[in-house]
C-alpha cells in the first residue's frame, strides 16, 4: 500500500503544477490589478505605473509565472498589497481558524447524519423515515448563506444563545479553560449552520445502504442464529452500509475547508474563506492565488486521503 501512496504522490506532482499555471492564469485575466482600487482622479497615472512596474507587473506572463512558483516553492507567495504583510504569514494568521471550524463541522456532521440515516433505513417508510426525507429536502434546497442569516436571525439576536462574529470573547488570557471554552462557544452556530445542510447526502447514502443490507443473506444467517436485533444493525449491516460513506470522507473534509467561505464571509468568521472573498474584492492577486492554490492542493490530497480511509475501514479493498 505505501508503494502505490508514493505513486500516487507523484502522480499529484505534474497534477500540481497544472493547476498552479491554471490558477496563475487566471488571476492574470482577471479585471484591474492590486494598484487599480488607488486610481483617483488626483492620482498621478505615472505613480501607478511606477508601482507596477516595480512589482513586475509589466513582465510577460511566463516570466510573472517562474517567478511565482520558483519562490512559491520556497513558501514565498509574496506580499499582500491590501494588508502589507507576507502572504505566507497573513494564510498562517487565517488557516488555524477554517481548521478548527472545520473539524467541529465535520462532528456535528457525522453526529446528526449518522444516527438519522440508520433510523431511516431501519424504519423505512414510517412517519419518522418520512419527517428525516422531508429534512432532506429543505437541507439539500436552501442555501447556505440563507440558513445561517435563518439561525444567526433566531440563536443570536432572538433567543441570544451563541454570539453571531468573531472567535473568542476580548480580554480572555490566552489558553485559559475561558478562551478554550469561548472559541468552542464562538465556533457551535457556524458549525451547526454547515452541518446540518452538509448531512443530507450521508444520510441518504446510509440509509440506502441498511435498506439494501437488511436483504443480505449475512443478516438473514444472523438472525436465524438468534443475533440480537440491536447487534444485527449496530455490528452487521452499519459496518457494512457506512463504506460508501468512508470513501467520501477526504472529499468531505476537504470540501469543508472550501465551503468554509459562505460561513465564514456571513459571521465575520477571520479565516481563509473571509480572507479570500476580502482579496477579491481588493483584487489582492498574490493572497488570492495562493489561497486557490491551497484549495485545490486539498482536493488533492482529499482524493488520495479517502482511498486511504477506504482500505483502512474495509480490508477486503486495497489500493491498486
Amino acid at each position: 500500500m505505501w508503494k502505490t501512496i508514493l505513486r500516487r504522490v507523484l502522480v499529484m506532482i505534474p497534477q500540481i503544477l497544472i493547476l498552479s499555471l491554471l490558477v496563475f492564469l487566471m488571476a492574470q485575466i482577471m479585471p484591474g490589478d492590486p494598484f487599480t482600487g488607488l486610481i483617483t482622479p488626483d492620482m498621478d497615472p505615472q505613480t501607478i505605473e511606477k508601482l507596477r512596474e516595480a512589482a513586475g507587473l509589466n513582465n510577460p506572463w511566463y516570466i510573472q509565472y517562474w517567478d511565482w512558483i520558483t519562490n512559491a516553492l520556497q513558501g514565498d507567495f509574496g506580499k499582500s498589497y491590501t494588508y502589507k504583510v507576507p502572504v505566507a504569514e497573513l494564510i498562517g494568521q487565517r488557516v488555524g481558524n477554517t481548521i478548527w471550524l472545520s473539524i467541529v463541522s465535520l462532528i456535528f456532521t457525522y453526529l446528526i447524519a449518522l444516527p438519522l440515516g440508520m433510523y431511516a433505513g431501519r424504519h423505512n417508510g414510517s412517519l419518522g423515515d418520512k419527517a428525516i426525507s422531508f429534512y432532506n429536502y429543505i437541507s439539500f434546497a436552501i442555501p447556505v448563506f440563507v440558513f445561517a442569516l435563518l439561525l444567526i436571525w433566531i440563536f443570536g439576536f432572538v433567543l441570544g444563545w451563541f454570539p453571531t462574529r468573531g472567535t473568542v470573547q476580548t480580554g480572555l488570557a490566552e489558553g485559559s479553560l475561558a478562551y478554550i471554552w469561548s472559541r468552542f462557544y464562538h465556533l457551535i452556530l457556524p458549525a451547526l449552520s454547515y452541518a446540518l445542510l452538509a448531512t443530507t447526502v450521508i444520510i441518504q447514502y446510509l440509509r440506502t445502504g441498511v435498506i439494501d443490507a437488511k436483504q443480505e443473506d449475512y443478516v438473514k444467517t444472523a438472525r436465524a442464529k438468534g443475533v440480537p436485533e440491536k447487534v444485527v444493525y449496530n455490528k452487521h449491516i452499519f459496518r457494512n452500509s457506512i463504506l460508501p460513506i468512508a470513501s467520501f470522507l477526504g472529499y468531505d473534509i476537504t470540501g469543508l475547508i472550501g465551503g468554509s467561505i459562505f460561513i465564514e464571509r456571513v459571521f465575520s468568521f477571520p479565516g481563509m474563506g473571509r480572507l479570500f472573498i476580502d482579496s477579491l474584492l481588493a483584487r489582492d492577486y498574490s493572497v488570492i492565488t495562493a489561497l486557490i492554490l491551497l484549495f485545490g492542493l486539498t482536493a488533492l490530497f482529499g482524493t488520495l486521503l479517502s482511498d486511504i480511509i477506504m482500505s483502512i475501514v474495509d480490508p477486503r479493498i486495497r489500493i491498486e
